[in-house]
């Protein structure tokens, strides 16, 4: 915490949190059919896209991993799982929060649903790996060939009201092809949720990666140390 960016980006998100959670509260309208139950819309759609950018993150490092071999975009990738299944997961849980009393159930199989559920199992299989398995290069290069794997998926969701029948609203764009959101208040409150989610990812993921960076130094230092007290005893 005593990196300056890590202060900047610490105290951006707090600013923008703020700001958004005053927006969300304060600002926008209560939608007209829904109402205030809407309001959580704010919160469940930039979980998403944080998700969707933690996801993507993971296949690039992954790739760059598969490629280059240098550890640093192991450990980007890992981090960046790590918070995208943290959001991933708020996705499903806001998502059930604002489904019951809209569809009147916590949970549907609906197309959308099911392909984030997919998505949040994909991932969760590729941290249960790392989490259980060795450390090894091996391992990494597996786990990096399932994250690429995995963000196939996200297409997939993005499109899948258009797709399938579904109860899912096309929030953003209708199926008719009109905008969603006709209040430019809503459009506002919606932009600055997404930054300040967005910030706060930025944040964490610094944070996160800092600490892995750590750890692949400490397992070097030790190996190395290892490695001596083995030659030693062999004199």
């Amino acid at each position: 915490m005593k990196n300056p960016i890590s202060i900047g980006l610490a105290a951006a998100t707090c600013l923008s949190m703020v700001a958004a959670l005053f927006m969300v509260f304060v600002y926008v309208p209560t939608e007209a059919e829904q109402g205030i139950v809407q309001r959580i819309f704010y919160f469940h759609l930039p979980c998403a896209w944080v998700a969707f950018l933690g996801f993507g993150i993971v296949a690039l490092a992954g790739g760059l991993y598969l490629w280059l071999g240098h550890k640093v975009w192991d450990d980007l990738s890992y981090a960046a799982a790590e918070l995208g299944m943290l959001f991933c997961t708020l996705v499903l849980v806001t998502g059930s929060i604002w489904a019951k009393p809209i569809w009147g159930v916590w949970w549907t199989w609906d197309s959308r649903l099911t392909t984030t559920f997919i998505l949040w199992l994909l991932y969760g299989s590729y941290l249960l790996l790392r989490a259980f398995a060795d450390d090894t290069d091996g391992i990494a290069r597996f786990a990096a060939v399932l994250g690429i794997v995995g963000v196939l998926d996200i297409p997939i969701i993005i499109i899948s009201v258009r797709l399938w029948r579904t109860i899912h609203p096309a929030v953003l764009l209708t199926r008719q092809g009109e905008h969603g959101l006709q209040d430019l208040r809503m459009v506002a409150t919606l932009l600055v949720s997404l930054a300040a989610f967005t910030i706060m990812f930025v944040w964490l993921l610094w944070m996160r990666v800092a600490t892995l960076r750590l750890r692949t130094r400490i397992v070097r230092l030790r190996r190395t140390l290892a490695l001596r007290e083995l030659a030693e005893a062999h004199r």
